[in-house]
Order: C-alpha cells, then sequence, then structure tokens
C-alpha cells in the first residue's frame, strides 16, 4: 500500500460516524509499532509529526524514507497518511510535501484570522496540485478559548480547507480535573460546515467524550501523550527489574507492548477497526 492522503479516508469516516487515529510517532520504533498494530487491526492510520520530531528524526526526508522502508519491508496493506503535525509556517508544510508527505496541518491559529486564511490558502494553493491534502485550525487550545462558529464560517469560506481542527475546550498535554468539551460548538460547526472535523489533545479524554464528539463530526483524532506517558512507564518499569541492562534495543523494545495496546484500546474506541479496505 503506497501513502495516500487524508481526504477520502476522512470523508469516509465522517459518513460512518467513525474516526481515524492520528498516532504521532517520534522515533522509528513508535512507528513500526504503530504501523504493526494497525496492520493487524485493519484500521487506516495518519501518522503525525511534529517540526520538533522532524528535527529529533534528522529531517523531512528522513521521517519519510523511514516511513515508506517500513511500510515495505514489513507488509503493511492498510491506508497510511504521513501527516504534518503543526506545521508553523508555509515552509514547514513546503518542506513536508516536498519530502513526500501526504498531508500537512498549518497551524496559524496564533495569528489574525485574516493571517490565517491568507497563510492556509498558500499552503492549499502549494499542495493542491500535488494532491496533499491540508488541514487547518481555528482557535488556539486553551481550555477558556472557544471557536467562534461565525468565524468558523467565514474560514472555511475563504478557503474550503480538507478539515479543521477547532479549540471546544481541549488542550495538548495533560489534562487537570474535569474536563468540559463545547460539544455544542462541534455540532454546530460540522453542521454548517460539512466537512471533517479533527480533536486535538484526546489523551485523557474519557470514552464517553471521545464517542460523543465522534458523534459531533471529528472524524480525526490525534493521540501523542497516551503514547509518551505508556511508553515512559514501560521502560521505567523494565529498567528498575533489569539495572544492568545496556542493550538499547531491548530497552527501547520493552515499550512495544505498551505502545501497541495503546493502538489496539483507540483504534476500538474509535471505531476505525476493520475499516481498512
Amino acid at each position: 500500500m503506497l501513502l495516500v492522503n487524508s481526504k477520502n479516508l476522512l470523508k469516509e469516516a465522517l459518513k460512518g460516524e467513525y474516526a481515524i487515529g492520528a498516532y504521532n510517532i517520534n522515533n522509528l520504533e513508535w512507528t513500526k509499532y504503530i504501523l504493526e498494530a494497525c496492520e493487524e487491526d485493519r484500521a487506516p492510520v495518519i501518522l503525525g509529526v511534529t517540526p520538533s520530531a522532524i528535527s529529533y528524526f534528522g529531517g523531512y526526508d528522513v521521517v519519510f524514507s523511514v516511513v515508506k522502508s517500513l511500510i515495505k519491508d514489513l507488509n503493511i496493506t492498510i491506508p497510511v497518511v504521513l501527516h504534518l503535525d503543526h506545521g508553523k509556517s508555509f515552509l514547514d508544510c513546503k518542506k513536508a510535501i516536498d519530502a513526500g508527505f501526504t498531508s500537512v496541518m498549518l497551524d496559524a491559529s496564533d495569528l489574525s484570522l485574516d493571517e490565517n486564511i491568507k497563510i492556509t490558502n498558500e499552503v492549499i494553493e502549494y499542495a493542491i496540485n500535488k494532491n496533499i491534502s491540508v488541514e487547518a485550525e481555528i482557535g488556539s487550545l486553551d481550555e477558556n478559548d472557544m471557536t467562534d462558529v461565525s468565524l468558523a464560517n467565514e474560514f472555511y469560506n475563504k478557503t474550503n480547507v480538507d478539515s479543521l481542527a477547532p479549540s471546544v475546550g481541549n488542550k495538548h498535554g495533560i489534562y487537570k480535573g474535569d474536563v468540559k468539551l463545547e460539544f455544542e460548538i462541534l455540532g454546530e460547526i460540522s453542521k454548517d460546515l460539512k466537512i471533517p472535523l479533527v480533536l486535538h489533545g484526546a489523551s485523557g479524554l474519557d470514552d464517553n467524550k471521545i464517542k460523543t464528539a465522534i458523534f459531533c463530526g471529528v472524524s480525526k483524532i490525534n493521540v501523542n501523550t497516551d503514547f509518551q506517558i505508556a511508553f515512559s512507564k514501560a521502560i521505567r518499569g523494565f529498567l528498575d527489574y533489569n539495572k544492568e541492562e545496556y542493550d538499547p534495543r531491548k530497552i527501547i523494545g520493552s515499550a512495544e507492548a505498551a505502545i501497541k495496546k495503546v493502538v489496539h484500546k483507540k483504534n476500538e474506541l474509535f471505531g476505525s477497526k476493520n475499516k481498512a479496505i
């Protein structure tokens, strides 16, 4: 299976009322484990890579080569999207597209609406002829900063972006206390725009909130912190019982089962299991 963009996958997910997991990758091992687990589940997957993770890998071309090679050598047959997560500029998105990424997210949510629209359109203009899907964000991911429905409408009408990530009380990292997501805003945006919506900051949300978000039009759900927590706990536990171990393959590999457990759980929760053609 060659890399694909996310357009048709997310449209099918929106129509079928399920979501595709957008799982952040931070190294070769995470990439391998996520691909293997999704192949086992027959679940399409979006591999998200932030600019900082790309830097850690060694560059855009390195990430593309790792993903492409693993798909080939592991005989992965499910649809796989290689996605730039939270690109902060046109240049970030251009570098990803030029390297072979099949989807990009421009996060210009910290700019004015007009500037966000302007840069988003520049990315879309560059991506459209290369058949690359484009995601944008409107509203900062702050539990107290909600996306205005009328502004979301204006943004979409002036960009026709493929998918949109609104701010509805979600945030990145670890939540503290009860999380109140504004599902009414999600529902209104979905009803007006009729395009796939994206939920960032899904780690730590309870299952009912995830299911309700999908019902309200969310078709792509980003997960990173849950993987980081599972990964670090597994390695700490392994080293606690194997204090003399120094082989990095055994140390990092001790987290394989933990990573795959998160993948399997999310695929089941999101409803993407057995959705791969």
